[in-house]
C-alpha cells in the first residue's frame, strides 16, 4: 500500500480542505485596535488585554509594536488610536478615486470607440494615470518614455500648454526636444513657439491640441485640457493615420464627455 508524502499527511486538518491560511499574530494586533478603538479615551493594557483575550505578556508586545508603528498612542498610562489610523482610510479613500478613473477613462473608449488616455502634470513630470483601449482600437504602444517625450506627444504638448513660462522652460532643460520621428518638433524654440499659439482663452477652454505621427508613425493623437484640481490634467484620444478623418469628430465627442462630467462633479483627479 502507498504512502501518502510526509507534507500531505502533516498539514493541517484546515489545510488539507483548502481552508485559507491565517496569521495568529496579526488577528491578535488587529483584536487589540478594535479595542482600543471602542474607548475615546484611551485604555490601560490590562484592560485592553482583558477585552481581547489576551495574554498580558502578548499584549505589551503588539502594543509596544503598534506604537511604534504609529497606529497607537501611550498617554498617561492608557493606549488610544495614533496618527497611522486614519491614513488607512485615506488610502482607501485615494484607491476608490483610483478605480473611478479608470472605470471612467474604460467607459469612454467603450463609448468612443477609440483608444482614451489621461495623464496629469505633477511634481515636475508627466504621469500617464490611466489608459483605455480594445482590441479593435488599441493604444499607442509606449515605445520612448511619456514622461520625457511630452514634446512629441498630444498629451504632453497639452499639459505642457497649461504650465507657466518658468515651468514649461524647467521641464525642457530637464527632458530636451529631440525628433522621435521625421515629423516630430525638432527644437526649444519651434514647440515654445508652437505652446504659445495654444489659446488657452475663456473663448475656447477646451481647445484641442492635434500631433501627427510625432510620437509614433502611423497614428495621429488629440488631446483637451481638464480644468479640475490644482495639477494640470489632459485626456487624449488616437486613431491609426488611415482613420484621420475620425479624429476631430471623436474628439468632439470626448470634449462633450468632459463638460458632462466636470459639470456633474462627478470627476476628480485628485490622486
Amino acid at each position: 500500500m502507498a504512502t501518502a508524502p510526509y507534507s500531505a499527511l502533516n498539514a493541517p486538518a484546515a489545510a488539507r480542505a483548502g481552508a485559507p491560511t491565517l496569521i495568529g499574530s496579526v488577528q491578535r494586533a488587529l483584536r487589540l485596535l478594535e479595542s482600543v478603538a471602542s474607548h475615546r479615551d484611551g485604555a490601560p493594557a490590562k484592560q485592553l488585554a482583558r477585552e481581547a483575550g489576551l495574554p498580558l505578556p502578548t499584549t505589551y508586545h503588539l502594543l509596544r509594536t503598534l506604537t511604534h508603528e504609529g497606529y497607537l498612542r501611550r498617554e498617561g498610562g492608557v493606549f488610544l488610536l495614533g496618527v497611522a489610523v486614519p491614513r488607512l482610510a485615506r488610502d482607501e479613500a485615494l484607491q476608490n478615486r483610483r478605480s473611478k478613473i479608470v472605470e471612467t477613462v474604460r467607459s469612454l473608449c467603450d463609448r468612443l470607440g477609440v483608444p482614451v488616455y489621461l495623464a496629469v502634470y505633477r511634481d515636475g513630470e508627466i504621469e500617464l494615470v490611466a489608459t483605455a483601449d480594445a482590441p479593435e482600437a488599441p493604444a499607442v504602444e509606449e515605445w520612448a518614455d511619456f514622461r520625457a517625450t511630452g514634446h512629441a506627444h498630444a498629451l504632453g504638448q497639452c499639459l505642457l500648454g497649461q504650465l507657466d513660462a518658468a515651468a514649461r522652460r524647467d521641464h525642457l532643460e530637464r527632458h530636451p526636444v529631440s525628433a522621435l520621428t521625421p515629423y516630430s518638433v525638432r527644437s526649444t524654440g519651434a514647440l515654445l513657439t508652437r505652446l504659445a499659439a495654444l489659446d488657452r482663452t475663456a473663448r475656447d477652454p477646451l481647445r484641442p491640441v492635434i500631433e501627427r505621427q510625432e510620437y509614433a508613425l502611423g497614428t495621429t493623437c488629440a488631446a483637451l485640457p481638464i480644468a479640475v484640481g490644482s495639477a494640470p490634467a489632459a485626456m487624449a484620444i488616437s486613431v491609426p493615420l488611415e482613420r484621420e478623418e475620425q479624429l476631430l469628430p471623436t474628439v468632439e465627442r470626448l470634449r462633450r464627455e468632459i463638460s458632462t462630467l466636470l459639470t456633474s462633479g462627478t470627476f476628480s483627479i485628485s490622486i
